[in-house]
């Protein structure tokens, strides 16, 4: 059976229980919003293929529970993912405030070149706003991620945000190809001058043989 994509890209989801990421998940991959769903328990994950400058991604997307007695379980998976989405309820300031406890575990045990963005959900709900926009925005430019805004009710930046975290492994990924062809490179290229150089030195020892 022929390959159905051209490259895997694992994200996690991480954020406190609540924020809203299996809602998200599922708006994303199955264009369906339950507001009614049982919290995650554990880990659960679902996927979906991306057209990304022609190149077809796979996007595997662990969907994790944030409630504290799964973290030994979900930081199982850390050191397998290759884009991290952090997520908090714009309705709730705590969920906003305990970013720093995530985004610490990531860089205790997620991969260094790990990608990530920020987003805010439950954008939708105006009325009930904790955090604003702009504290949002600050502290992705704190953190250098991108930061988007979402609502999985109404699909406010879904496709906008998972694809853009695609984006960003892809791009990495194609950085690290680019590396690896120009060390090939690189090694090739000494390779044959010291071929050429060793060629050089048995001639000259060839003609000195003859000379005697």
């Amino acid at each position: 059976m022929a390959k159905q994509y051209d490259v895997l890209v694992r994200l996690l989801m991480l954020g406190d229980s609540g924020v809203g990421k299996t809602c998200m998940l599922r708006r994303f991959t199955d264009s369906e919003f339950n507001p009614t769903h049982i919290s995650t328990i554990g880990v659960d994950f679902k996927m979906k293929t991306l057209d990304i400058d022609g190149v077809k991604v796979r996007v595997q997307i662990w969907d994790t529970a944030g409630q504290e007695r799964y973290k030994t379980i979900t930081k199982q998976y850390y050191r397998r993912a290759q884009g991290i989405v952090f997520v908090y309820d714009i309705t709730n300031r705590l969920s906003f405030q305990h970013l720093a406890m995530w985004a610490s575990d990531v860089d205790e045990f997620a991969p260094v070149k790990v990608q990530r963005i920020l987003v805010g959900n439950k954008a939708d709900d105006e009325p009930s706003r904790q955090v604003s926009k702009d504290q949002g925005s600050k502290l992705a430019e704190n953190y250098g991620m991108d930061f988007f805004e979402t609502s999985a009710s109404t699909s406010t930046n879904i496709i906008e945000s998972f694809t853009r975290a695609a984006e960003l492994v892809l791009q990495a990924h194609m950085r690290d190809v680019d590396d690896l062809l120009g060390s090939l490179d690189d090694y090739l290229d000494q390779a044959a001058l010291d071929a050429e150089k060793d060629n050089q030195d048995t001639n000259e020892n060839t003609r000195k043989s003859c000379a005697c």
